[in-house]
């Protein structure tokens, strides 16, 4: 993923994948695409959320979510790596939640929506 954020020829498109919810019972997955290039990075795109908690009498509840990402890598500093952050919004049913934090090819986790605060969240992008 790095390489994603150093790079600015083409846009770029890539898979999201992981979990969120208090005990981890939504799947999620989709790509992204890169909607602008240079010092910091944003792509968006649609997610599937699949709920794999062991409550779902009548199968598996399946919710569309859009998620919008901005990735930005710090000023190098002389002797220090950089860092790389992730700001990131997801939209679900009408409600926003947003998350950011430091970023390597993963981030976890809370997420805060309008309806519940500190949601864990893990996801990866590749």
């Amino acid at each position: 993923m790095l390489s994603a954020v150093a790079s600015p020829l083409h846009a770029q498109s890539l898979r999201v994948t992981g979990e969120t919810g208090y005990l981890s019972e939504w799947a999620v997955s989709g790509n992204v695409t890169e909607s602008t290039s240079g010092r910091v990075r944003e792509f968006s795109g649609p997610l599937t959320m699949k709920h794999v908690g062991l409550c779902s009498q009548a199968g598996p509840d399946e919710k569309v979510a859009e998620i919008k990402i901005q990735i930005a890598k710090s000023s190098l500093l002389p002797g220090f790596h950089p860092t790389v952050t992730l700001r990131a919004t997801m939209t679900m049913d009408g409600s926003k939640c947003t998350f950011s934090g430091t970023f390597s090819d993963s981030y976890r986790g809370l997420m805060d929506c309008a309806d519940a605060k500190g949601v864990p969240i893990t996801l990866s992008i590749k």
